[in-house]
């Protein structure tokens, strides 16, 4: 059976416009380029897809790590808008889960974030239901 699929996508550049900023003042010695082109590539090959099922995290320029979180661990989700990322009409969304290897999923620079957190967040617990798994802090 095939997974719906609720976003699929890339941070936006604009997330690192600071950074790229702070690089300015190294470039005539090399090492600015470096830095921006370093952070430039790391957030090009950074993907994320967020399925009716789950959430898979891809991230790596020459070597690929693939992370998976089942929705049903999905504890919380937070959407930021920062003043400059809401200029350009994106927002970060923060997930908190109960996964051992990745506890905080965030996802920077995404368009319609607010749609994107309410679609998740429905199937969250669409899934909890499926699955019959209850939340529980302890």
């Amino acid at each position: 059976m095939e997974e719906k699929l609720i976003f699929k996508g890339s941070p936006s550049q604009v997330s690192n416009f600071g950074f790229y900023i702070l690089c300015i003042p190294l470039v005539p010695i090399g090492l600015g380029l470096i830095m921006f082109l370093v952070r430039f590539l790391k957030t090009k090959f950074t993907k994320f897809e967020i399925t009716e099922e789950r959430i898979i995290e891809q991230t790596g320029v020459l070597s690929r790590k693939t992370n998976e979180t089942e929705l049903y661990r999905v504890k919380d989700i937070k959407l930021e808008e920062p003043f400059f990322l809401r200029l350009f009409g994106l927002s970060t969304i923060i997930i908190h889960t109960s996964d051992k290897t990745s506890p905080i999923i965030r996802i920077n620079g995404v368009e319609k974030g607010n749609d994107i957190r309410e679609k998740l967040r429905t199937a969250v617990e669409t899934r909890r239901d499926l699955k019959g798994v209850k939340e529980r802090d302890i």
